[in-house]
């Protein structure tokens, strides 16, 4: 199964040490233009992806034979590499100037490399003509500081899969839509039925999926120089209503120490109404809890009174090290392109970042009548033409997810007042961006 998400940082500042005295000592002419052949005559690209084998091997086996069909002078070597491995073995490589020549990656990721200059400049090596055919608000995910530094990949939105037996038995007849009807909701589901409406997780290291409820219930996390603008109205309103909700315990405790694969497991469990999670998941709810798969449906993904939807986004990286950047940039656009994007999403059940494949008709004709994984399917796609990376493109991020999180953990146990809680992250945050 294929699954995005973002990494966890637990040890990602030790190694960028080492990273940014690399980079320092580099100079921005040292990349060549031009492709340097290796002694065999070809030139060989190195392609690292995480964890797509052995499920898709036959694919990347077919699309990187087709590719060397069209350019005999390129080589491609892939490297399939765990999720846990990834962040590890990319800084090391990079630090070490031995890096691979394409890398799949996330924006939240590679964007704290780009902001020390680790990736090749895209802005240069990619027409504007070709740059065109990807979704444009997907484009933007990849870039920081106005320069593109990754071209994007596959993607998937948030949906809503819901337990209809146990809406049924909280007396509620429409799934919500917005964060105000989830909280009432979330009152009805407790006192009917001894559950909880759903899980989210406060742990900072793990999922992105409150700090973004900031930005759809219109907060501004930074302002233009990257301090803390959360400092406001609609900041405190949205740190009130997370704290509101523990307070009258309508979330489980746990939510203060397990990520999001333990909402995953409550809702196996029957034990929450709501999943807010990727269609992906749908074949692994319908695997280990059929029972519940049974009484499983899908809505659109919840949001605030912005309408703003969330896009989680695989992207491409082409190091700036790299020994082979034109057969690198060649083999990226190979990848992503729009034949190649529609046959992995229809593989892979995600969703491609092109317009032309996401058009395509797999994606909107889907009967009424259609299994959930299908309708699923529509419902991301379509979801697409609000969604966004919601959550703004910054070198240490998860400094800013931390400070945020962690005070808004103090404001939930009552060792802060909300008002103390979001001046103090927002102090946090200003100290230890830079």
């Amino acid at each position: 199964m294929i699954q995005i998400r973002k990494f966890k940082q637990l040890t990602i500042w030790a190694l960028l040490g080492l990273l940014t005295t690399w980079i320092v000592s580099c100079n921005a002419g040292n990349v060549s233009t031009s492709t340097k052949q290796a002694s065999s005559g070809a030139a060989k690209v190195e392609f690292w992806t995480m964890q797509l084998k052995p499920q898709f091997t036959d694919y990347f086996q077919s699309l990187i034979a087709n590719f060397e069909s069209q350019n005999p002078g390129i080589k491609v070597n892939w490297v399939d590499i765990p999720w846990a491995e990834m962040q590890n073995k990319i800084l090391t490589a990079v630090s070490a100037k031995t890096p691979p020549d394409v890398v799949n990656l996330n924006p939240d990721f590679a964007s704290q490399l780009a902001g020390r200059n680790a990736w090749l400049d895209l802005d240069t090596k990619v027409p504007n003509n070709v740059r065109s055919s990807y979704l444009p608000n997907i484009w933007k995910a990849s870039t920081l500081n106005g320069k593109s530094f990754g071209i994007p990949w596959y993607l998937t939105t948030r949906l809503t899969i819901y337990n209809t037996d146990l809406l049924k038995q909280a007396g509620i007849n429409k799934v919500p839509g917005t964060y105000t009807e989830l909280a009432k909701i979330a009152q009805q589901i407790k006192d009917k039925t001894g559950k909880y409406a759903f899980f989210v997780t406060f742990v900072p290291q793990d999922s992105g999926e409150v700090l973004e409820s900031f930005v759809q219930m219109g907060v501004n996390l930074v302002d233009a120089e990257g301090k803390a603008a959360f400092n406001s109205p609609q900041g405190k309103a949205a740190f009130q209503y997370w704290v509101d909700l523990y307070k009258k315990g309508l979330l489980p405790k746990e939510v203060l120490t397990q990520g999001h694969r333990h909402a995953i497991e409550l809702y196996q469990a029957g034990e929450t109404a709501l999943l807010a999670s990727g269609p992906e998941f749908l074949k692994q709810i319908s695997k280990n809890a059929p029972a519940i798969a049974k009484y499983s449906d899908i809505a659109p993904q919840i949001t605030g009174d912005t309408g703003k939807k969330n896009v989680a986004v695989m992207n491409i990286v082409i190091p700036r090290d790299t020994k082979q950047p034109d057969a690198a940039v060649k083999f990226a656009l190979f990848v992503t392109n729009d034949e190649n994007q529609l046959a992995f999403a229809k593989q892979a059940n995600v969703l491609p970042s092109t317009v032309k494949a996401l058009s395509d008709s797999y994606f909107k004709n889907v009967p009424a009548n259609a299994p959930t994984i299908d309708k699923a399917r529509a419902i991301s796609a379509s979801q697409l033409q609000q969604a966004e990376v919601l959550t703004p493109k910054l070198k240490n991020f998860n400094l800013l997810q931390k400070a945020i999180y962690e005070n808004l953990q103090a404001a939930m146990l009552d060792e802060k007042t909300v008002d103390k809680a979001v001046e103090d992250a927002a102090q946090e945050w200003n100290n230890t961006r830079s």
